[in-house]
């Protein structure tokens, strides 16, 4: 695949992730896919392997992380590599608090599919959103 088609899909996973569907995600994956969320502290994070990896964090992200791209994010390739720069806002279900986040994903594509995502994120922040007030009652 050239690069275009490369960033295409990139584009076409990330469009998947904004109107929620779950099902058009899953299929731009290929089946041994790599998923590395950093950060501790915060729903998300861990490392998601396979396609049953992916879809449980997707489910997760829109019961526990609802989140949104205020701005469309830039997409940087060359080869079977695509970098996604981009900013997102949302809110953690569990403690109702908003996190702000600048992130890179590194994304690796094989045959059409993407197959390694790293994200660089502000683990901070979203951590700080999930953490649970002690003085809350």
């Amino acid at each position: 695949m050239s690069t275009q088609d490369n960033v295409q899909t990139v584009k076409d996973f990330f469009a998947a992730i904004g109107r929620g569907d779950k099902e058009g995600l899953v299929a731009l994956v290929a089946e041994d896919i790599e998923w590395i969320i950093p950060g501790e502290d915060w729903p998300l994070a861990g490392t998601h392997r396979g396609r049953a990896g992916v879809a449980a964090a997707f489910q997760k992200a829109s019961e526990e992380v609802p989140f949104s791209y205020p701005e469309p994010p830039e997409y940087v390739a060359q080869g079977d590599r695509v970098l996604v720069i981009g900013f997102a806002k949302g809110k953690i279900t569990a403690t109702n608090k908003a996190f702000e986040d600048h992130f890179v994903f590194d994304i690796t594509i094989r045959d059409g599919k993407l197959a390694h995502i790293r994200e660089f994120i502000d683990t901070q922040a979203l951590a700080r959103a999930a953490q649970v007030d002690a003085a809350r009652p």
